[in-house]
């Protein structure tokens, strides 16, 4: 079985057409910048866009940045505020012609890790965090997903912690690795301190660098390993979710 798996992201949007029975991408993603101001209408045309260049009819699957519920959009930190209360299925699904099931993000990178990545067959707790744009969560019990986390929200030092995690935080203040891999260490011994997670899996388009900043963290008693899928999680995650509705609630 196959469907096509789109990922929003605040800086880009990206899609491929997935193999379900392997997580593989059956054709090169196509990614297309995130448009500022990154509206409803704005993204909608981008999501159109990727479909379209793949020819696509069958079923499709899309990430948000944000928690989702039944396809409306609930909250949007890295994306325009107008999206928020947005019916984002029936938005894309309107555009595409064919239904679209939504879902969010990391929920979605954390549903692919799970199955075809570096949380497959693990039991117990496992945590999945994505850095980009923003900072992701995706929370697992015993291979169950607890949906729409968006732990790079809680506050640390006043602040979401996002600012100082993600790695868009990194880049704006020029931070090295060493610098960086303190802030995020700070971070995920915050969520330790919460969950006690048996693994942590660290997503997002850093997570390809992983052997530059992972064995500076420090004070962190999980093991924590990078997503196998890399950044193309979101992408299988979204794909997934088509056909098996991994959004519903």
């Amino acid at each position: 079985m196959q469907a096509l798996g789109i990922d929003i992201g605040g800086t880009g949007i990206k899609g491929a057409p997935v193999d379900l029975s392997t997580g593989k991408l059956l054709a090169d993603r196509n990614k297309i910048a995130t448009p500022q101001p990154a509206t409803p209408e704005a993204v909608t045309e981008v999501v159109r866009q990727v479909a379209q260049s793949f020819g696509w009819t069958g079923a499709i699957g899309a990430t948000f940045p944000g928690v989702v519920t039944s396809g409306t959009i609930r909250t949007a930190a890295n994306l325009d505020k107008t999206w928020i209360d947005a019916d984002a299925a029936s938005l894309f699904g309107k555009a595409i012609g064919t239904g679209v099931t939504v879902l969010n993000d990391a929920d979605a990178a954390g549903v692919a890790e799970m199955t075809f990545g570096a949380g497959a067959g693990v039991k117990g707790v496992v945590l999945m965090i994505t850095f980009g744009t923003g900072v992701g969560s995706a929370l697992f019990t015993d291979g169950l997903l607890v949906p729409n986390t968006e732990f790079g929200h809680i506050e640390i030092r006043g602040k979401d912690a996002e600012k100082r995690a993600s790695e868009h935080g990194k880049v704006s203040h020029g931070w090295g690795w060493k610098e960086w891999a303190e802030r995020v260490s700070e971070y995920l011994q915050h969520m330790e301190a919460l969950l006690s997670p048996d693994l942590i899996i660290a997503g997002g388009g850093i997570s390809k660098e992983s052997e530059k900043w992972m064995p500076l963290l420090t004070g962190i008693r999980a093991k924590i390993v990078p997503a196998a899928l890399l950044n193309d999680a979101g992408i299988v995650g979204a794909a997934m979710a088509a056909t098996a509705n991994v959004a519903a609630r």
